[in-house]
């Protein structure tokens, strides 16, 4: 049986609320290449927004403050099945930046169907351009 990676992701709004802050995937994680929001693996007895906080801070290096939830999915990619706990993040300080080398950058809503996402992240995608059109 294959296990459930539990991970937490953000969909985080610039200041002005009219971008998105998306990263690549590195070549060499599963589904690498790929954009994703960022986030990661949530810890045994981490709540998501303690999970949120510490992922977005080594991922990016900013400290989030306000979240809101957007949409919980499932996923099972074969090899690996994913829960993602999925927030929008609509305050935090800091400036998003590539901690792990990793390519970021800020993105219209409206642009987002550019970009390759894991499959996973198909309900996401949905849930962002339906809330945030």
């Amino acid at each position: 049986m294959t296990k459930v990676v539990n991970v937490v992701a953000g969909a985080i709004l610039s200041p002005c609320k009219t971008k998105l802050c998306i990263s690549k995937r590195g070549d060499h994680l599963h589904q690498g290449g790929l954009w994703e929001f960022p986030g990661g693996k949530k810890e045994e007895g981490e709540t998501p927004f303690i999970a949120l906080q510490r992922e977005l801070q080594e991922e990016l290096g900013i400290l989030v403050q306000a979240t809101e939830p957007l949409i919980y999915v499932e996923h099972d990619y074969g090899d690996k099945k994913v829960a993602l706990d999925v927030y929008i993040v609509s305050g935090f300080s800091g400036k998003p930046e590539g901690m792990e080398g990793q390519e970021v950058r800020w993105i219209a809503v409206s642009d987002i169907h550019d970009y390759s996402f894991p499959a996973a992240n198909e309900p996401i995608v949905k849930a962002l351009v339906r809330e945030l059109g």
